[in-house]
């Protein structure tokens, strides 16, 4: 498996729990740097910034820079940019994904009658006022989009509830469907990641634990993907999932250590 010129890596669940790095996966990434692969980090929480993630890996002895590391803040930011500019935007989300998005020239709206889009994000202070002034918005025709779907985030005392608890609000109150979502398994993460990394899709090897978001995506994308067993999905989920992934791992140490077993082997043989 490091054969790829690029690699993605989920975050939460695959190369981490919490404060703690799961067992290789800091060895893994060392590997791969050191055969000169093209890595990009890839999460699909929207509660922290791209530079505390930074931080994250950084501390636990990953050395990356920003640049390695993408978020559904960021190409949320891009989508508004390029599909609503000038738009006034309602933010369900926490102060951090409202902060990059102020900080990046996205203007907020401070009424119903003049949101243009809502943006749903995952917000642990969620509210009957924030429903309330969605769905008034979206009665008067504003476009809603979403951060990411994922119903759960991982922790390391178990999963609690994600940005899908308020996706499923706005769409039970408002009777619809919201569509179009930044977050894996979004097309548009997956061409802005390849872009990013500069490679092919099929020059990639995407990884994480979660077969409705990361190995639908990559797959959907033309990646290889690497299903991982320390996170979310289980092998019974993956027994009755229409999902496939290309590899099963029991974590991203196998990456590593089927490398070093065919160098093994190689160095045996000559």
């Amino acid at each position: 498996m490091d054969h790829y010129s690029g690699y993605i890596f989920d975050l939460d669940g695959t190369i981490y729990l919490g404060a703690e790095a799961i067992d290789g996966a800091v060895e893994t990434i060392h590997y791969l740097q050191g055969l000169g692969k093209r890595l990009l980090f890839l999460t699909n929480k929207t509660i922290d910034s791209r530079e505390n993630y930074l931080k994250k890996l950084r501390k636990l002895g990953i050395q990356v820079e920003l640049n390695n590391i993408l978020n559904p803040a960021l190409v949320t930011i891009h989508y508004l940019q390029k599909h609503h500019p000038g738009a006034n935007v309602y933010v369900i989300g926490e102060d951090i994904l409202k902060n990059e998005l102020l900080d990046n020239g996205i203007r907020f709206a401070s009424s119903p009658e003049e949101t243009d889009v809502v943006v749903v994000s995952w917000d642990r202070d969620f509210h009957y006022r924030h429903l309330d002034f969605a769905y008034q918005a979206i009665k008067r025709g504003a476009e809603v989009i979403a951060t990411h779907p994922d119903r759960t985030c991982p922790m390391p005392g178990g999963d609690v509830p994600d940005c899908g608890g308020m996706i499923g609000a706005i769409e039970g109150t408002a009777g619809i469907t919201i569509t179009t979502v930044m977050g894996k398994p979004s097309v548009l993460t997956a061409l802005t990641a390849l872009d990013i990394l500069g490679v092919q899709a099929e020059d990639c090897l995407m990884s994480g634990d979660r077969l409705e978001t990361d190995i639908k995506m990559g797959n959907q994308a033309g990646m290889s993907t690497a299903m991982v067993l320390t996170g979310v999905s289980t092998r019974d989920d993956l027994m009755n999932s229409s999902v496939k992934p290309t590899y099963v791992l029991n974590s991203v140490y196998d990456i590593y250590l089927s490398g070093t077993a065919v160098k093994q082997a190689d160095e045996a043989e000559s």
